[in-house]
């Protein structure tokens, strides 16, 4: 196919997969959510200390007793087609997103009313305290809490959206659109960004560039050389393999980060399928999970991973935490004492894997601990949209590998794992502890009581084993010096990028 010729203000970029749904309600998927945040816009968003900030939002006021919160939009918010954004539009929105998000959801068991008062202005009554209202309306998780044009948003989740109207930096140009070569988003000149400076996801979102093409290119080798030679100015994912090279090439520039803005690699286990619905057999998995060994096979250099951690919510984050630590800690003679005291008694376990990532890296080292500790284990290849049509049904698989940012996995209530404990969520595991102690968090009145709850659900996460970590580290993206003020975050954001 024909790819499109770069402009001058244009750049030509590599994200670590093509953007295939676009609709930012219908999937957590992350790609889904880059896109999200360069099309649409949210009324609050985080910044890069992790604080929730106004974003559609002017103004907003609560109650003494915390249960009516009124929001004011900010003036010259416009739809991508030019129809002014109104309080409607942001109502009809949180009523199709919320539902389908797991701190939606927990908002929503509070929520006694939503109503737009006027054209720009609404209202949520609760009919109990909820301390985490901005947290949850500003969280960067996908499903991402976006507006969309009232007609757009009662269009149900499960049927998606087909026309990309958003409000955003950035205009979707659905005529220049060719799925498997390239998409093109171009700046939206309606757009108003707010007058404070840009801060990761907060702030005022000025764009300097006329477009930004997102190639697909699948073999990262090739956006590797791509970028080399200047063919792309950003790559989201640079081949641990190629970093020397990528080091030492002229022009280009590597962004390593720290935090939470790492990744953490997880195995998620399947409590719906014997043998891993015992909970003495998952445990036993902890034993055998080597994550110095796992990072070293993949080829992250010592610089881009943090030592051996423990933590559900990311070490070196704001909830991290080593309850339960002692029952964790690679060691196949100890797993192979544990496991003969259970009631495994050599059944088949099947871990999927997506073909040539570096979770099958991962999932390879620990399949060879598993067996060493005398379990049984057959790996089943495929790609990645196999993995979720089949992690999709509650039998015939035990475990994957996957890994996810460190934003979605800090906090207890974003944590993929944790978060959709007793929820139809692939995996199906169920600690009713745990859903009291969220609901526990979702009321702290101050940080010091999130974290200490946080510990107790570490704790009990710890025995009751949603899933496995198999290390933490950056995957550091990569960019030509031809782009000027790059934004240091580990989410690809070209709003404030000059060239």
């Amino acid at each position: 196919m024909a790819r499109p010729a770069r402009a001058a203000g244009t750049a030509n970029v590599v994200l670590e997969s093509e953007a295939v749904i676009l609709d930012p309600h219908a999937t957590t998927a992350a790609i889904t959510r880059t896109f999200a945040y360069h099309v649409f816009d949210t009324l609050f968003a985080m910044d890069g200390q992790g604080m929730i900030r106004p974003q559609m939002v002017g103004a907003w006021e609560t109650s003494a007793d915390g249960l009516v919160w009124n929001f004011h939009l900010r003036d010259g918010l416009r739809w991508h087609d030019g129809a002014p954004v109104t309080a409607a539009d942001c109502v009809a929105s949180l009523e199709r997103w919320a539902p389908k998000d797991a701190q939606g959801r927990m908002l929503w068991a509070a929520k006694a009313e939503l109503v737009a008062v006027d054209a720009k202005s609404f209202r949520l009554t609760l009919s109990r305290p909820f301390p985490l209202v901005l947290d949850v309306l500003g969280k960067p998780n996908a499903p991402l809490p976006v507006m969309l044009p009232e007609r757009l948003a009662q269009i149900p989740v499960e049927t998606r959206i087909r026309e990309i109207i958003g409000s955003g930096p950035f205009r979707f140009r659905a005529a220049d659109w060719r799925p498997g070569n390239y998409m093109v988003l171009e700046r939206f000149e309606g757009y108003v960004p707010r007058e404070e400076p840009n801060d990761f996801l907060a702030g005022g979102k000025r764009v300097h560039l006329d477009s930004v093409t997102l190639r697909v290119m699948p073999d990262q080798a090739t956006g590797a050389t791509a970028l080399m030679v200047g063919e792309v100015d950003y790559m989201q994912y640079l081949p641990f393999d190629l970093l020397p090279r990528l080091e030492r090439a002229r022009g280009v520039r590597l962004m390593g980060l720290g935090g939470i803005h790492m990744f953490q690699g997880n195995f998620r286990l399947n409590h719906a399928a014997a043998p891993m619905d015992d909970p003495a057999i998952r445990r036993v998995l902890w034993h055998c999970v080597d994550q110095s060994s796992t990072l070293t096979a993949i080829g992250v250099p010592e610089r881009f991973r943090a030592p051996p951690c423990p933590s559900f919510f990311m070490c070196g984050g704001p909830l991290d935490s080593r309850a339960g630590a002692e029952a964790m800690g690679f060691d196949v003679e100890g797993a192979k004492r544990m496991l003969a005291q259970t009631a495994y008694n050599g059944q088949q376990i099947v871990c999927l894997t997506v073909a040539g990532s570096i979770s099958q890296t991962a999932a390879q080292v620990m399949i060879q601990n598993m067996k060493l500790a005398g379990f049984n284990v057959e790996e089943q290849q495929m790609d990645w949209g196999t993995v979720l049509a089949r992690r999709a049904r509650r039998e015939g698989w035990h475990m994957f590998g996957v890994y996810s940012n460190g934003t979605d996995m800090f906090s207890p209530l974003t944590h993929f794992y944790v978060s959709n404990t007793c929820a139809d969520y692939p995996g199906w595991d169920c600690d009713r502890g745990v859903e009291r102690l969220l609901g526990e968090f979702a009321l702290a009145a101050t940080p010091e009581d999130r974290k200490r709850i946080a510990g107790e659900i570490q704790a009990a996460e710890a025995l009751n084993v949603p899933n496995v970590m198999w290390g933490q580290f950056t995957i550091p993206a990569g960019y030509r010096d031809r782009l000027r003020d790059v934004p240091q975050a580990a989410y690809p954001m070209f709003w404030g990028v000059r060239i």
